[in-house]
């Protein structure tokens, strides 16, 4: 049906004075002696809509004032009589695209987002949501534009893998048969499976990614990874979305600044586009935001050497519940006190213990450290795992050994190896992540349409 998006209307004054016919769904409603006022959204922009009611026009608005109404409105629009430099449409005619009961769950102003994860497919409704899908399909977008404006190539890497990236081992198998009693052993179950070997979601594109790197020079790839880790973190989801560009023939310093430059980048297009949904969130979920992303935006990032990072962490005054030793891995309570009381802004954690990082890392000259960096940030605590790829043959072979890994199903990746070997970096970046920090929401359930945790799935 033909109607004018919300979002042209509050942003082109030449509308003021005409009859315009708009389309949305009921937010607020209330209804005087001689008026009745509701505000209609349709999901183009994050502001409300008012529309006021003239009883001696529409003589019976009850059946337009039900919260979740999906209304087209007709009528003119006028300055707002209240708060200045708002708009409002005088309705002339309304019509009900689609009823909406009394007991629709999203009747009270306010809800806990504990109740909303409850009832998924309503809750972007609510202006918490309406917000943070905004704000995620903005970061989306600058994802891409920064990738596109230095001359990365997207690449699409497969979803269902037959290797390990992490070598942790928490995949999600696949199959085609499914429970069965028929087969003697695990290799003769997959040998009948679909594709005759043991198959899985992937948990990360970069072994594709830096295939397309030794040919391409500079890619990326954005899509979903899946990780089936028992955690049930503000942090941790099964399923979440992944940037990774892959680098050939740059250092972890390059590396380091690549990453730095795409953050800074993102924050600025959130600062540029979504004023009214950040005010939001600074109201309501993280006050100072604004001021936060500028900061940001506007400095350097610190770099701390992980064995600094230790005898920092050791010297605090602070009863740390996990005990800290040169060879543990940060977690999050002590990313966070670097990043929120030491140095007050995102830091690289740079040079990491070999032990508790992957194989696939550049291996430093003191045989103990691999080149290798974590973006830590107020508030989140690890955003972005960064690294130099081991491009030597020989200490890449003695890395997978030594943590005991097929070195047959790494065959194309060891290929990149033995034909024309490069330096070669890249990270990844939880795009879940840096929306948390940009909005100040605190749950990655909160930032996702419909989050896959352990024991749920809907």
């Amino acid at each position: 049906m033909k109607h004018t998006d919300l979002r042209v209307i509050f942003d082109d004054a030449a509308y003021i004075g005409q009859e315009v016919t708009v389309c949305g769904w009921v937010r607020t409603s209330r209804d005087s002696k001689t008026m009745a006022f509701l505000e209609l959204n349709d999901g183009t922009t994050f502001r409300h809509l008012q529309i006021v009611l003239d009883k001696s026009v529409i003589t019976d608005p009850a059946p337009f004032l039900k919260l979740g109404t999906a209304l087209c409105v007709t009528g003119t629009l006028v300055q707002g009589a209240v708060q200045q430099g708002s708009v409002e449409i005088n309705a002339k005619e309304l019509t009900v695209l689609g009823e909406c009961p009394s007991d629709y769950p999203l009747q009270k102003k306010r809800h806990t987002l504990e109740y909303l994860r409850t009832i998924p497919h309503l809750r972007v409704r609510s202006n918490t949501f309406n917000a943070v899908f905004r704000v995620r399909s903005v970061v989306s977008a600058a994802i891409h534009t920064y990738f596109q404006q230095n001359n990365y190539v997207y690449i699409h890497t497969p979803i269902l893998t037959s290797s390990d990236c992490e070598g942790a081992g928490e995949m999600f198998k696949v199959t085609t048969i499914g429970y069965s009693n028929e087969y003697k052993s695990e290799e003769e179950y997959y040998a009948n499976d679909f594709f005759g070997k043991k198959a899985s979601l992937s948990v990360s594109g970069q072994l594709e990614g830096e295939v397309a790197a030794m040919a391409l020079g500079k890619i990326y790839t954005f899509g979903p990874s899946f990780r089936a880790e028992n955690s049930n973190t503000p942090r941790h989801v099964a399923e979440f979305w992944h940037v990774e560009p892959e680098v050939a023939f740059a250092d972890l310093t390059d590396i380091i600044g690549i990453a730095e430059d795409m953050i800074k980048f993102i924050i600025n297009t959130v600062l540029e586009k979504c004023p009214d949904e950040l005010a939001f969130f600074e109201k309501h979920f993280e006050a100072g935001l604004r001021e936060k992303l500028n900061a940001v935006a506007t400095n350097d990032f610190a770099v701390l050497d992980y064995t600094d990072a230790i005898e920092m962490l050791k010297k605090a005054d602070v009863d740390f519940v996990y005990p800290v030793e040169w060879g543990c891995d940060l977690q999050t309570e002590h990313e966070r006190y670097i990043t929120e009381v030491v140095f007050k802004k995102p830091v690289f954690v740079t040079n990491y213990p070999k032990d508790i990082k992957s194989f696939y890392m550049k291996q430093n000259p003191d045989g103990k450290t691999v080149a290798a960096t974590d973006l830590l940030v107020p508030g989140v605590g690890e955003i972005i795992g960064c690294s130099e790829r081991e491009a030597d043959l020989t200490k890449l072979l003695a890395a997978m050994e030594a943590k005991g890994m097929s070195i047959e199903e790494y065959h194309d990746y060891l290929d990149l190896r033995k034909f024309g070997s490069a330096p070669h970096s890249g990270f990844g970046l939880g795009l879940e992540r840096i929306i948390m920090y940009v909005t100040g929401v605190s749950n990655i359930r909160d930032v996702l349409l419909y989050p896959r945790t352990v024991g749920s799935i809907r």
